[in-house]
């Protein structure tokens, strides 16, 4: 086996390129570094006649070097190559472009944003679709309420409600526990140490359990939710499911659905007696407010309409996650990679939902005086 080679010599404003050795692949790994010295002039030949071998991957080692030098391989002209090499050559250097590394094009950031628009816009038509095929099937098992997965209900409501209770109510607890702290701090200058329980129950009934609880909620089910569906979809276990003439959002969507506006509204609950917990406990230590004191001030300021804004704020939240979470879900590609993304978009449009929801209901409660 002879080492591949390139030299080149310049006669009568011509450009004469000799290649010699076995241009194969096993030897390319031999191939020197060439450089020419001579300025490219307009005529150029490549002469084969010492070319012991050559295969696809040798022809194509050449034209890169060529190429790399500067030499445009349209002025290329081949001499002494036999004719099995030179179809080589043609054959690689016809579809020589396709193997050059395309530069990324630089975007304006005007052309940028048109690009996210568009996508948003795609994404939002995508989403209004699924919504009111949903709606469509929801309509369809009131009328035959015998098609509810029942045990698929149960499941998710086990593995939503259940397993995040401890979650819950060490999160809140401590939540509460803070809350209470620093709001303790400021009271204290004032001698009202006995307000802490009024601003402690009005934020963790009314404004924090019911953001927190979802935001958890969100990154914890609505996150699963989207890679259970997707790695269904991955498998085709949801084309097997549409084969057996069931529909994919009735057996998957709605009990994951029905199972998140039951279980979020019961950790709201949760939240809310664990963020006054917290805030018992440490009004005791700190504040000098007894449990019975602030037992008594809980009951005479903490309405019941307080509660029920924060109650009923969560099967909102509980909607759009499930949504969200399921259209997503059922959005995947065939691919583990697509899975992934899905699932961190699923976790990022939740808590906005969720963060937007609450400042529009906020507002609007607002103006109403409730």
């Amino acid at each position: 086996m002879q080492t591949p080679t390139i030299r080149t010599e310049l006669h009568d404003d011509t450009l004469h390129i000799f290649a010699t050795g076995d241009w194969r692949l096993a030897q390319l790994g031999m191939l020197p570094a060439w450089r020419r010295q001579e300025p490219i002039p307009d005529q150029i030949k490549l002469d084969g006649k010492a070319i012991a071998s050559l295969d696809l991957s040798g022809a194509l080692a050449l034209l890169q070097n060529l190429n790399a030098q500067g030499v445009n391989l349209a002025d290329i002209g081949y001499a002494n190559f036999s004719t099995a090499h030179l179809d080589m050559l043609n054959l690689v250097r016809e579809h020589f472009a396709a193997t050059c590394p395309v530069k990324p094009r630089r975007r304006s950031p005007l052309a940028k944003l048109g690009k996210s628009t568009e996508t948003g816009l795609n994404h939002l038509l995508h989403l209004i679709n699924f919504v009111g095929k949903l709606t469509v099937e929801m309509a369809g098992l009131i009328v035959e309420p015998s098609r509810f997965r029942w045990k698929e209900f149960v499941n998710q409501v086990e593995a939503i409600f259940i397993y995040a209770i401890p979650l819950v109510f060490a999160m809140m607890f401590l939540l509460g526990l803070v809350f209470a702290y620093l709001l303790g701090r400021q009271a204290e200058r004032y001698g009202a140490n006995i307000f802490v329980v009024d601003g402690a129950a009005l934020a963790i009934c009314r404004e924090l359990a019911p953001v927190i609880v979802a935001i958890l909620v969100a990154g914890r089910s609505g996150a699963a939710i989207t890679a259970q569906l997707g790695t269904m979809k991955v498998y085709e276990e949801t084309d097997a499911i549409s084969v057996l003439g069931l529909s994919p959002c009735v057996v998957l969507v709605i009990p994951r659905i029905f199972a998140l506006l039951i279980a979020l509204p019961l950790l709201v609950f949760i939240g809310d007696i664990a963020g006054l917990l917290g805030s018992m406990v440490i009004a005791n230590q700190q504040l000098g407010i007894t449990t019975a004191a602030f037992a008594h001030r809980l009951q005479q300021e903490l309405d019941l309409p307080t509660v029920l804004v924060g109650l009923l704020k969560a099967p909102i939240f509980a909607l759009f996650i499930g949504v969200i979470a399921c259209y997503m879900g059922l959005s995947v590609a065939r691919d583990a990679r697509s899975i992934g993304l899905n699932t961190t978009s699923t976790v990022v449009q939740s808590i906005v939902a969720v963060i937007l929801l609450n400042a529009i209901i906020a507002i609007t409660l607002v103006e109403l005086g409730i």
